[in-house]
């Protein structure tokens, strides 16, 4: 046989092993009702976020960081060069005075995930000032606390496993916040360095805060199963599995962990494709900010082959179209639970205020429509 034809032949084997997949993702993943399609939902959202002010006027802060993030990922799947233009234009006031005050560097994981932003435009431009800008968020991470500083929730460094962030609290939001900031420095340099924080990190919050039901607690002292919280721990999961190799010591922890929770939420899912403000509470009331984060993990996984699609796929797919009801004609995301601190109480988790518009759940529906074409 000549080269050529083994060429062929090769080609047509790797044909044979794609076709059935991709067959799969598209029977469930494909021909959406009119006005759901993750190109239309994700060009409204993100084009949103390219007019909307900053959500707080004195700081960049974590929600806003992670809808940019995901603005910019749609805006590079989908094609839309002009949208990509246009955040970055968002970005450049922050480069220098008086924007750059914006920018808040206090040592707190909601204000570290800001480096996520210049190493996704670092990534797409190759443009070396926004690589030494996400860096130094990277790198400050791990580096000790100043002798005065203590993070949140009276956790002292010196207690610390070796290997963690001293920003680490044990709080289930980090596990997004964290590690998201240290796979984009992996995924902006090669450094595997960043993915073996992210990983450890990881590994030390799921034996800290996974229950045998495959959900997280809050927080150690406090065991609510908080929708948005868990799904910080759902997006962060997948976007690490994304990115770590088959051969990495963590790799397995982590796909445990994850492929538990994703079957705990199969069991948790509304008959309306939506998930609760309390995962395990079905009176709670429908949450989009968990929903969204939930329906990218499950999206992730089916595409990745880590997740059985026949069961995962129609599951996924329900939470998009129920998720996509829930998006105004401004393109805001309406019933999102407001920022949530810790609280060792049911109904304060219960009678949470809602939010229209707010970038907790403006951003998992990016994250979900880049997952839809990734």
């Amino acid at each position: 046989m000549n080269r050529n034809c083994r060429h062929l032949l090769i080609a047509a084997c790797f044909l044979l092993i794609a076709v059935p997949l991709s067959l799969a993702q598209d029977k469930y993943f494909s021909n959406w009702p009119a006005g759901t399609s993750p190109q239309e939902i994700g060009k409204r959202v993100a084009e949103h976020f390219v007019t909307s002010p900053h959500q707080d006027p004195e700081r960049i802060v974590y929600p806003e960081v992670c809808t940019w993030y995901g603005a910019l990922t749609f805006a590079q799947l989908s094609g839309n060069k002009q949208l990509t233009v246009d955040l970055i234009k968002r970005f450049e006031p922050l480069l220098s005075p008086p924007g750059s005050q914006l920018i808040h560097r206090e040592r707190h994981v909601d204000y570290s995930v800001f480096g996520a932003v210049p190493l996704e435009i670092y990534i797409e431009t190759k443009d070396p000032k926004y690589l030494e800008l996400g860096k130094s968020f990277a790198d400050t991470q791990w580096d000790p606390l100043p002798p005065d500083v203590q993070v949140s929730d009276g956790i002292k460094p010196e207690t610390l496993a070796p290997g963690l962030t001293p920003e680490t609290r044990f709080w289930v939001d980090d596990m997004y916040m964290s590690t998201i900031l240290q796979m984009q420095a992996f995924r902006a340099t090669g450094d595997s360095k960043y993915l073996d924080r992210a990983a450890l990190e990881m590994v030390a919050y799921l034996d800290k805060l996974q229950q045998p039901n495959g959900l997280f607690f809050h927080a150690p002292d406090v065991p609510f199963f908080w929708g948005r919280g868990d799904g910080w721990f759902a997006a962060g999961m997948a976007e690490m599995l994304r990115s770590l190799p088959p051969n990495h010591p963590e790799r397995g922890r982590i796909l445990e962990g994850y492929r538990k929770m994703m079957k705990a939420l199969l069991a948790n899912q509304g008959a309306d494709g939506m998930w609760r403000q309390l995962i395990d509470h079905p009176e709670a009331w429908p949450e989009t900010s968990s929903t969204g984060m939930f329906t990218f993990a499950m999206i992730t996984g089916v595409k990745n082959g880590w997740l059985d699609e026949n069961i995962y796929g129609p599951a996924a797919r329900n939470a998009w179209i129920a998720l996509v009801g829930y998006i105004d004609q401004n393109a805001d995301v309406t019933n999102v639970c407001v920022g949530t601190g810790k609280k060792n109480d049911l109904e304060y988790y219960l009678t949470r205020p809602r939010h229209t518009g707010d970038m907790h759940g403006q951003a998992p529906v990016l994250w979900a429509a880049s997952a839809l074409l990734r």
